[in-house]
Parts: C-alpha cells; structure tokens; sequence
C-alpha cells in the first residue's frame, strides 16, 4: 500500500465541527466562571462545577480523542472503569454518612 493510498483511507472532519466544539466549550468554561462570579454557595455551586467540567470532558474525549468514531467496545472499555468508580464513590459516601449518624447517635445518647 502506498502512501497516497493509506492517506486516502483516512477519515477527515469538517473544521466546522470541531470549532463548534471549541465554541461549545468556551460557553461551559463560561457558564463555570460565572458559578463563581455570581456567588452561588453550598451544593449547588459543587454540583454545577463539576457538571460543566463533566460535560466539558465528554466533549473533549468525544471530538478530540476521536472516541465518537471509535467501535462501541473500545468506548466501553474506556469509559465505564471511571463511571464504575464514581458509583462505588457514591456508595462509599452513603455509607460514610450512615456510619456518622449511627457514632453521633450511640455517643450522644451515652452522655
């Protein structure tokens, strides 16, 4: 095969696309500063922050990576060991809250 060949078989991409992505990704960093800037607190400031930087991920991993083009296995292998953590780490947070409450409950009613 030669190189005139192998370069013909390779799948190209408007640019178009990926400054739309650029776009979309200048709008989430936007939207994250603007968390800041406008002074949300508590959980809902945590919650939005990291859904913008989930979603600024996903965009990158998607377009940039080229795991939108990838087989549905490669995707699989590559992106569920994370979310596969994050749910251990949800569980591992209910269960931390769980053990605090039954320790405040146990000491508390002994003194």
């Amino acid at each position: 095969m030669t190189d005139a060949t192998a370069h013909a078989d390779t799948q190209h991409h408007p640019i178009k696309l990926y400054l739309a992505v650029w776009g979309w990704l200048f709008v989430l960093s936007a939207c994250s500063y603007l968390v800041d800037y406008i002074g949300v607190q508590g959980l809902l400031r945590w919650s939005l922050i990291i859904l913008f930087m989930m979603l600024k991920a996903g965009l990158i991993v998607a377009f940039f990576m080229h795991m939108k083009w990838e087989r549905l296995t490669l995707i699989y292998a590559i992106l569920l060991p994370p979310l596969l953590i994050l749910v251990f780490v949800g569980i591992m947070i209910y269960e931390a809250n769980y053990t605090l409450l039954t320790r405040v409950v146990h000491f508390a009613g002994g003194a």
